[in-house]
């Protein structure tokens, strides 16, 4: 049996909680997937974001905490609101405070937005 959407998103949620990031982006993503961050940096499918959060997980020194603080679906729109607390290899540390909106068809993400909380 298919699982629902909700049960898509929360999953994927617990992934990105446990710091998963990578692997949640291997695993939701569809292949043509592209993203927008905050300040306007894009990826254009799922092979430049999975490069792109490798990189950036392979920063990371400490993972201090992931909260998420709300998730919500509404067709096939999903938000998940989260903040990181990361402490970088290159010694300085990352306090994030976004939220997620992602656009799902077929149980894969398709398109994925970022914005300052």
């Amino acid at each position: 049996m298919e699982q629902s959407l909700h049960e898509l998103l929360s999953a994927k949620n617990q992934m990105v909680k446990q710091g998963q990031i990578v692997e949640a982006t291997e695993k939701y993503f569809a292949p043509q997937a592209h993203t927008k961050d905050f300040d306007g940096t894009a990826t254009q499918d799922k092979a430049a974001m999975l490069s792109k959060m490798q990189n950036f997980a392979g920063a990371i020194e400490v993972v201090n905490d992931i909260t998420l603080h709300h998730s919500s679906l509404s067709g096939n729109v999903s938000f998940a609101e989260f903040t990181f607390d990361f402490e970088m290899k290159d010694g300085s540390k990352i306090i994030w405070h976004e939220i997620i909106r992602s656009v799902w068809a077929d149980g894969k993400i398709v398109e994925e937005q970022y914005f300052k909380a």
